[in-house]
């Protein structure tokens, strides 16, 4: 596997550096800022891996970094040493917060401490963050007195020593719980005419585990058929087809009728793949507190759930008319929470003056957008605005250029998911303590960081 993982600068230069095995030179990692200064002369464009004298060079960029990890065999599992290097960064972001290269001269000690426990002669062993802040209990900055020298030194948990690596022996909690959200994110792109360009829906299924001893749990999901190209099919080995009432029986069932395509899947490490391979259950012991579970991609044709049809009116050396409709195309029962449209304006624009029918409008300045907030938006309903602002008139005849900035739009929609996914049980098991437990579950569907509405 890994040989050695080095922290280098920007430039490729060695920082701190970890050997695992023997078998590459001391003197291996002083090619890697050459051949990337070639990478970036000759095509400009860097490569994840890079061979050289049948040394392999794996690396990620992190802000002002280069992690590497060095290996021999062009055999090795790549896959596995990318995960583990991201990983190193998701647990130094835990002890350090900022990982860069500051940072990383200001800490050897710690970050020795941490990659001595998490691979073992180039094995990733330990990479949960929470294990491995119960016996490197180091700040950043600031050491503690080597453990030698104290009676009560923190030993490693006992847990380490077995199959559940993530979670401690002798947790106990007053109420047993277990929260699980299940939160859509919907990334779009549309025309101002309500066509969808580009659509996206990312999943996350977040647990927050409030719960004693060590908890078994089986979560059931109805899946929509999202899972296909994971599962074999039912416990008889029969395709589950889609819900839809609109699926006539009486045809040969040969292919599903469901468009809508799984692109990219990840369990947490508790997860027993499989038992989700082969009985389409997902089964794990969690790790106590906040953890995400799973999460899950999807590039799918859907309809805009929140639409804005916005028009905007220019009138020479004089002032601009700005319209918006907005509707909530959902079910009746739903409601989507929070909704904000920003809507761009010219960079001078100045005396608004607003018109609309539900929630509230002001004029963000700092932005040079017009910000429409609605707290309840129910499902079918339509809402509109009118916006009137003044404008210089040195500058009016070249504004229509800038206002070819999108519509942007927030919102939040609870009980709902756009895929379909529901939770049909979450059962938890505890054989020592038997305790009564309580399961919760929560649906949100949500903007994500692009939802816009081109208006040109």
């Amino acid at each position: 596997m890994a040989s050695a993982i080095y922290f280098c600068d920007n430039k490729g230069r060695p920082l701190l550096s970890r050997k695992y095995r023997d078998d590459i030179p001391f003197s291996a990692i002083d090619r890697f800022p050459i051949l990337l200064s070639n990478f970036e002369e000759e095509t400009n464009l860097i490569p994840p891996c890079i061979e050289h004298n049948g040394i392999q060079f794996l690396f990620i960029q992190h802000n002002d970094l280069y992690l590497v990890a060095i290996a021999t065999s062009i055999s090795c599992n790549a896959a596995l040493i990318f995960s583990f290097l991201h990983k190193v960064i998701e647990v130094l972001s835990e002890y350090l917060k900022a990982v860069e290269e500051e940072s990383i001269r200001d800490n050897f000690v710690i970050i020795y401490e941490l990659l001595d426990e998490m691979m073992d002669y180039g094995i990733p062993q330990i990479t949960e963050p929470k294990m491995l802040k119960q016996y490197i209990t180091q700040k950043s900055f600031k050491l503690k007195k080597a453990a030698k020298k104290k009676r009560n030194a923190a030993r490693p948990p006992t847990s380490l020593t077995n199959s559940v690596s993530w979670r401690p022996e002798g947790i106990k909690h007053k109420k047993n719980e277990a929260f699980l959200d299940i939160i859509e994110s919907i990334n779009m792109l549309m025309t101002q005419k309500g066509q969808v360009l580009r659509s996206e829906i990312i999943g996350e299924v977040k647990v927050k585990s409030k719960l004693s001893g060590m908890p078994d749990l089986k979560l059931g999901i109805n899946d929509k058929g999202l899972f296909s190209k994971y599962l074999e099919g039912d416990e008889n080995g029969v395709p589950i087809a889609p819900d839809d009432s609109s699926v006539d029986e009486s045809k040969p069932k040969k292919k599903r009728s469901n468009n809508m395509e799984l692109e990219d899947l990840k369990f947490h490490q508790c997860v027993r793949l499989s038992k989700f391979e082969n009985e389409k259950q997902i089964t794990f012991i969690p790790p106590d507190g906040d953890f995400e579970l799973m999460s899950y991609r999807l590039s799918t044709a859907i309809k805009p759930l929140i639409w804005c049809d916005v028009n905007i009116k220019t009138h020479s050396k004089s002032r601009i008319e700005i319209f918006c409709r907005a509707k909530a195309q959902i079910k009746k029962k739903s409601t989507a929470t929070n909704v904000e449209i920003l809507i761009p304006v010219p960079e001078d624009a100045d005396t608004p003056v607003f018109k609309y029918s539900h929630g509230s409008i002001k004029y963000v300045p700092e932005k040079n957008a017009i910000l429409w907030k609605i707290r309840t938006f129910p499902g079918d309903k339509e809402y509109s605005m009118a916006a009137e602002m003044g404008l210089p008139s040195t500058n009016a005849g070249e504004e229509s250029e800038k206002l070819k900035r999108p519509v942007q739009v927030k919102f939040q929609i609870p009980y709902f998911t756009t895929s379909g996914i529901q939770v049909r049980y979450l059962k938890i098991e505890e054989k020592n303590l038997q305790y009564k437990s309580y399961p919760w579950v929560r649906y949100i569907t949500k903007s994500g960081d692009d939802y816009t509405i081109r208006l040109s």
